[in-house]
Order: structure tokens, then C-alpha cells, then sequence
């Protein structure tokens, strides 16, 4: 099926393939270029989630691919590389389903490296034949780590310098780019995946895999030494409130009285700093909206997998090449009061569109959710404020503290400890105002007692007490008031 081009040159610096097919393949200049890619990337989960807590992994662990490699094997790679793009016919690459165009690619490549003669062992023969599979269609060097469900992070800081977060902790790989423009082309196949792009002119975008997992690149010349590739992994199973009980995320009072928040359509706003778990909290609370409603989820990168049948997604859009057609998440939250939802979720509120979610809330669109960044329950209601003020309102500050407490309801605050861990730390209500001061009560509360001779933070989480919380009339409507008693009662046993 593939003819040789007759041409053995292997002195060319190793082209880069891009995808999808609009996207020209970097190839020598004497050659035309060619689309590739039957398919790109790992196959989508079933329903991904960002992973919360340090969990162990779910699955055997795959080739690690993140041993050092000298520069002698990387020479190799690049003459192998070079000859295999003069060998193959890429037009005809491109129609074969993916486990046979692999299949392809490493019987060329067996017969490359039979016929250069390169001395090298099983081992590394069977590595080579992999990164290339990988560099022609998938992620390059990426993939084993992309294929590890035990990663939660991974950061490309340039071609030489790769990390991921295990666990919690940030460990650095051997995993390296060829050039920083094989790093870019790969940036680039991502992004245009989802119709976007990175290049000089537009340095910075957000995009996600197929699998969910949510993607931020920055280009040069923003970044100085090459590009920096962020991607949030989502494991392959989706998570639950009663894993994370499982994992110490939070107790299962604690859980219960989460359920029972969600089930009673309560105005949630989950509050974290970065990596916290926000989205994670935000899909496990999804799953007790009931399944008649009507759910419109806003979106910069759309990453929510809701289980509900009735679900609207939208996404925003960046500008163009002409600075023309942006659409912001403001834009979003607004139209979507024009689709009769029953309730609203964004997926992350940053900016002004936060007057709209306050106004959806408080018009009768209960139940509504949005996560933002912040420490403390306190610092999100003061970060609620400052991204009004954003908007460009002068509303006078007492009349933005009385939209905030006729919508937000619930503020959990979820936290990623000194040693890893992720916990949901803050169970809290916004119950009224005293004067121009905003009122909370704290339900549950997780207190650290100490540590481990391994240096995990010993906690536990806590009923502060409060008999009645203030939405309890509105679990009575909803039949869960006995439930939420139990439930509030029982975790103050177990504090005695």
C-alpha cells in the first residue's frame, strides 16, 4: 500500500505532523504537505471527573515512558522519523481506521531500522516504535502520561522540562519535547481541535482533550522559554459524593447534608483555590438534580459531564484573527435566561457575568450553582462584590450585599491541605444582614488535629451545632427535613 519515495536522506530536521486535516503537515519544502490523523488522541471517557482527592490508581499502570534518554537515542529518533516521512504515503495513511495505520507505521519503522542498521536493544526498539505511533497520531510525548489515570496534572514548562502532580505532590519526568516547535505543533493540534488556536497573535487559549480534560497554552512571546502546556487530567470514572467519603474528602454526615443541599435546589457557590477539587464537588452535586429538570451549563472550556437527559451546553468563543466574533461567558449566562432552564450552572465565574448568575438566582431559577476562586467562605462573598464592581455597576454597596444574600443560599469551601490532600472544608450559610455586614453561619467544618508519622493531616469534620440550619423550611417542603436533623445530629455525636 506504501510506495517508497527512493530517498534516504537522514540529515533533515524531523517534521512535525499537525491535526485535524486543515492543518498543514510541517514537512520538508521539496515535499507537498499532507493531512494525517485518522483519529487523535486517547478515546473519550464514558464520563470523566476532575479528581479530587489523592485516590489510588484505578487501573494497572501503563508504560511510564519517563526514564532519561540520552541524546544518542533522540539522534536515532530524528533519522528514523526523517526516513519514515519519505517512505510513507500519508494520503493513503489517512484513510486506514487507527490501529491499522499504526500497525503501518511500525512495520515501516521495523524495516527502517533493520535496514540502518541502528544498534539498539529490544527495549529501546519498542520505545522508539511507540513515541513515533505516538508523534505521527496522538500527543507526541504525552501519551504515556495522558494514558496513566493516577495523574492529575500535567505542566510543560518548554520542550526539556515536563512535571505532573501525583498524589498531590509535583514530581518532574524525564519526558522531553524534541524543539520547542514540536512542543507548539503539538499545542496546536489540541487547540484546533476545538476550533481554536494558538500562535503569535493569539499567544494565550484555553481548549480541552476528548476525554474532558481541560487544557490552558501559552506561546511565545508571552512565554519566554517555550511554550507552557497546562492539562488537567479527569479520571476515566466519574466520581461520586460517597468516593469521596471514601477518600476522606468529607464525612458521610457531611455527604448527606451535601445531597440533601442539592436535592432541595439550594443556590450553591463553591468557593477554592486552584486545584482544589471545584469542578469534581460541582459534577458529584449534579447528580441529585432531579431528572426532569431542565440544566444550561456555561462554560469557557466545556468540561461538566451531567447525567441528566435534559442538558444544554454552551461554550464561549474567542475572537478571531480580525478581533471579531468573541463570545464571553457574560454573553452566555444572558441568553441562557432567554432558554427556559430550570436551573443555571457555570462552570467557573471570574468577572461581571457573576450579576447575571446573581439575578438568574434570585428570579426563580433555584438550584442554580457556579464555582469561583477564592479561600474562606468570607473572601468568596467579598470576591462576589469586587467582580460586580467589575461590571461596571454603581450600585451602592449595601444594594450588592442584599442581591447577594437574596441568591447564594450555600458556600462550600473546598481546600488542597499542605500535604496533598484535598478536603471540603466549609459548609456554610448566608442567612441575612446586620446593618451592611453580610451574616453566614458555619454548618460543618473540617478540623485539623494533627499529623502523621508520614506527614498526612490528621482531621475531621464537624457539626458546629446548629439545629436548624436557615434553609431547613425549605427541606421540609421538599420532604428532607428528618434526614437533614439525622444527619446534623449524628456527625455532632461522633465530634463528642
Amino acid at each position: 500500500m506504501f510506495g517508497k519515495r527512493g530517498n534516504d536522506d537522514t540529515s533533515r530536521t524531523v517534521p512535525e505532523f499537525r491535526q485535524p486535516a486543515p492543518v498543514a503537515l510541517e514537512a520538508a519544502p521539496s515535499r507537498p504537505s499532507a493531512p494525517v490523523a485518522p483519529q487523535l488522541g486517547p478515546t473519550p471517557s464514558a464520563a470523566p471527573a476532575r479528581r479530587m482527592v489523592d485516590a489510588p490508581a484505578m487501573a494497572p499502570e501503563p508504560r511510564r515512558g519517563s526514564r532519561e534518554r540520552g541524546e544518542a537515542y533522540y539522534d536515532t529518533k530524528s533519522q528514523v522519523f526523517s526516513a519514515l516521512i519519505d517512505t510513507i504515503d500519508l494520503s493513503q495513511l489517512a484513510k486506514l481506521d487507527p490501529e491499522s495505520a499504526r500497525e503501518e507505521i511500525r512495520d515501516i519503522v521495523n524495516d527502517i531500522v533493520a535496514i540502518k542498521n541502528f544498534a539498539m536493544s529490544i527495549a529501546e526498539q519498542e520505545d522508539l516504535l511507540e513515541d513515533i505511533c505516538n508523534d505521527v497520531l496522538g500527543y507526541g510525548p504525552l501519551e504515556p502520561l495522558l494514558a496513566r489515570d493516577d495523574i492529575a496534572d500535567i505542566m510543560v514548562n518548554g520542550s526539556h522540562n515536563v512535571y505532573i502532580e501525583v498524589n498531590g505532590k509535583v514530581e518532574t519526568t524525564g519526558i522531553r519535547f524534541r524543539d520547542n516547535q514540536q512542543l507548539l505543533n503539538i499545542c496546536q493540534r489540541i487547540v484546533s481541535q476545538v476550533g481554536r488556536r494558538v500562535d503569535e497573535s493569539s499567544p494565550i487559549c484555553d481548549a480541552r482533550l476528548p476525554d474532558g480534560s481541560r487544557v490552558n497554552v501559552i506561546a511565545p512571546p508571552l512565554a519566554i522559554d517555550g511554550a507552557a502546556l497546562t492539562i488537567r487530567k479527569f479520571k476515566k470514572d466519574k466520581l461520586t459524593l460517597d468516593q469521596l467519603v471514601r477518600f476522606g474528602a468529607i464525612s458521610p454526615e457531611g455527604a448527606e447534608v451535601l445531597k440533601i443541599i442539592g436535592r432541595v435546589r439550594c443556590n450553591i457557590v463553591i468557593s477554592g483555590s486552584t486545584g482544589s477539587g471545584k469542578t469534581t464537588l460541582l459534577n458529584c452535586l449534579t447528580n441529585y438534580i432531579d431528572r426532569e429538570e431542565r440544566i444550561i451549563t456555561c462554560e469557557d472550556s466545556a468540561e461538566l459531564q451531567l447525567q441528566q437527559p435534559h442538558v444544554v451546553r454552551l461554550e464561549t468563543r474567542p475572537p478571531n484573527l480580525e478581533g471579531e466574533g468573541e463570545v464571553t461567558m457574560r454573553d452566555l449566562v444572558k441568553n441562557c435566561l432567554r432558554m427556559r432552564p430550570d436551573r443555571i450552572i457555570v462552570g467557573e465565574v471570574r468577572g461581571p457575568e457573576v450579576f447575571d448568575l446573581l439575578q438568574a438566582m434570585n428570579t426563580g431559577h433555584d438550584g442554580s450553582m457556579g464555582t469561583i476562586h477564592s479561600n474562606s467562605p468570607r473572601e468568596c462573598l467579598n470576591r462576589i462584590e469586587s467582580m460586580v464592581a467589575m461590571g461596571g455597576y454603581t450600585l451602592p454597596q449595601k444594594t450588592v450585599r442584599e442581591i447577594v444574600v437574596g441568591s447564594v443560599d450555600i458556600i462550600i469551601q473546598a481546600a488542597r491541605l499542605r500535604d496533598g490532600s484535598r478536603r471540603i472544608t466549609h459548609i456554610t450559610e448566608v442567612i441575612g444582614m446586620e446593618g451592611d455586614v453580610i451574616i453566614t453561619q458555619d454548618l460543618v467544618l473540617y478540623n485539623i488535629k494533627g499529623e502523621d508519622a508520614n506527614g498526612r493531616l490528621i482531621g475531621e469534620h464537624v457539626s458546629t451545632g446548629i439545629g436548624r440550619p436557615h434553609f431547613w423550611d425549605r427541606a421540609r417542603y421538599y420532604g428532607e427535613e428528618q434526614r437533614l436533623a439525622a444527619s446534623l445530629e449524628a456527625m455532632e455525636k461522633r465530634a463528642e
